[in-house]
């Protein structure tokens, strides 16, 4: 479990730096049903990868990922094709960055955050984890590196525990320093908001990058094995 669990960190930690789903919690925080919207949004989130890890792990159980604790070939393609798309995401990403970062500009659908239902912040955590171009290839790869590491099922779902929860760490920092500062954490979440919509697509094309070369690489280490 522990070799799986390695496997999956650097995966996890491209997943928790997320600049647009961290700007969306912290500004839902400063609605008038912050607390609940806010909460409910880390849910959804949470709930997202932990659904997209787990049809992953079913999938490789399935499949027959493991082939005498060694990954099967499927799965090397499976990396080739996520590592892929991850670098072609950076190039489209680095093209579409503004010429000056202070340009840059929140996307129009949050600048309705402050009218979400709680429902609806719920599914647009979901959607933002579960459905993100990042997140989503991402969160797949880390399943078929588990369901390939020929450990055993309670494992599987303990290691995409561990996942899920460094995966997570991005989105629930901002409703811990509120609960932590309270109104003071308006200033600090304030600076995070600013700083990560001046580099979002800076932050975005290079993780795109260097974790699409990663993926490539584990794809071609086990097709050639």
């Amino acid at each position: 479990m522990g070799h799986a669990v390695g496997d999956v960190l650097g995966l996890a930690a491209g997943v928790a730096v997320s600049p647009l789903p961290i700007v969306a919690i912290i500004l839902l925080l400063a609605t008038p049903r912050g607390h609940l919207n806010g909460s409910l949004f880390a849910c959804g989130w949470l709930l997202g990868l932990a659904l997209l890890g787990a049809s992953m792990l079913a999938v490789g159980g399935s499949g027959g990922a493991s082939a005498n604790k060694h990954p099967a070939a499927w799965v090397g393609v499976l990396k080739l094709v996520l590592g892929v798309l991850l670098a072609l995401f950076a190039v489209r990403q680095w093209r579409r960055r503004p010429a000056d970062a202070a340009q840059a500009r929140l996307p129009k659908w949050m600048s309705v955050l402050d009218r979400l239902t709680p429902l609806k912040a719920l599914g647009l955590g979901l959607l933002l984890s579960a459905a993100n171009a990042k997140n989503a290839p991402l969160t797949l790869a880390a399943g078929a590196s588990i369901s390939s590491a020929g450990i055993p099922v309670p494992q599987q779902i303990g290691t995409l525990v561990v996942f899920v929860v460094i995966a997570s760490l991005g989105v629930l920092a901002p409703p811990a320093v509120f609960l932590a500062m309270g109104e003071r954490a308006q200033g600090v979440l304030g600076t995070w908001r600013d700083r990560a919509v001046r580099h979002n697509a800076a932050v975005m094309a290079a993780l795109f990058f260097v974790l699409g070369l990663k993926l490539l690489g584990d794809g071609i280490g086990i097709l050639a094995s």
